[in-house]
């Protein structure tokens, strides 16, 4: 087995990998390409050789020249970080992908431009070089369908076997701490900034519940944008940093729910593990989250108001619908008005 998973450093997919690699046979070789920005925080079966792959387009063109040269018949290639692989390889090729924005599904619009361009090529990559590919494997129906109106009839071996890190223990049912978490990096289909709008229109209403938000250095200009929207209008939310997945434990063990305004998912760790934690869940009423978990507030993500109420709801200050009036009050104010 040949497990080639550069880039994958960080979030969902460094959970799932690390996860792989705990539960590794230890009767199976593994040959790995691995990110070094993780090396320190891997757990690497016993006997696995390693080729550490850096962040430079040099060393991940070295990466695949050394897996098309390590790549024999018999060898089964799984090329974790959800791209095929850029050259031929005698092996058998099954790429688990994770990312729906490979597959075209949202406009790279509110990306910033260096990554607009790094998801274009890697976009083009999955396109032209799918053929190399003889199975994906996928997290959720949803993302099979999505996976198989992208390819169309070229693909028809699609496997869905979701998997998971162990089942946190059940998290307590109103723990002190923080009334919301939302566990994840700054990628624009996370939706942050509609998330932080949704708390401005709660602060207008009198409603400041606290929110604690893991964004990265990474993610530098929307957390100086989120912190001049908090102390401008008062909103109680933190920026926590990123998290280690045993401090992501203890976050769905220190809160009152989870919210989950991301417009994009290939699985949605996050929701997983909110789920088997116990934690309440405001999320997207979109496939992907009916996937993974049964929410116990949904929204529209594109509006802050949609957000806002739901969070409303789960406080137990529900919005009161409009009750119409009839034709004749219409009617009385217009010639009141007239008056």
């Amino acid at each position: 087995m040949l497990l080639y998973a550069p880039n994958v450093h960080t979030g969902g997919g460094f959970v799932l990998l690390d996860a792989l690699l705990v539960a590794w046979p230890p009767s199976q070789p593994l040959v790995a390409w691995l990110d070094d920005r993780a090396r320190d925080r891997m757990t690497l079966p016993a006997g696995a050789t390693v080729q550490w792959v850096r962040a430079s387009v040099a060393s991940r063109l070295r990466a695949e020249f050394s897996l098309a040269a390590a790549g024999t018949a018999g060898d089964r290639v799984l090329c974790f970080h959800g791209l095929p692989p850029l050259l031929r390889n005698a092996g058998r090729v099954s790429v688990f992908l994770q990312n729906r924005l490979y597959l075209r599904q949202l406009p790279l619009t509110a990306f910033s431009w260096k990554t607009r361009q790094r998801l274009r090529v890697e976009q083009w990559i999955s396109r032209w070089f799918r053929h190399r590919v003889s199975r994906y494997w996928v997290q959720t129906p949803s993302m099979k369908r999505a996976l198989q109106d992208w390819c169309g009839p070229a693909h028809a071996d699609i496997r869905v076997l979701p998997f998971s890190p162990p089942a946190p223990g059940m998290a307590p049912p109103c723990a002190a701490g923080w009334d919301f978490i939302y566990v994840a990096d700054g990628e624009a289909h996370k939706n942050h900034r509609s998330l932080v709008e949704a708390w401005k229109l709660l602060a207008l209403r009198g409603l400041y519940p606290t929110l604690a938000l893991t964004l990265s250095d990474r993610d530098a200009g929307l957390a100086a944008w989120v912190q001049a929207q908090a102390t401008e209008h008062g909103l109680k939310i933190s920026n926590l940093g990123p998290r280690s997945r045993e401090e992501v434990l203890a976050l769905y063990r220190s809160a009152r729910a989870l919210v989950f305004p991301s417009k994009s998912e290939s699985f949605g760790l996050p929701l997983i593990e909110a789920a088997q934690a116990g934690l309440p869940i405001l999320a997207g009423e979109l496939d992907f989250v009916r996937d993974v978990c049964t929410p116990a507030q949904t929204f529209d993500p594109a509006s802050a108001t949609s957000i806002a109420r739901a969070v409303k709801r789960f406080l137990g200050q529900p919005e009161a619908p409009l009750e119409p009036a009839g034709a004749s009050d219409f009617l009385r104010a217009l010639f009141d008005e007239a008056a």
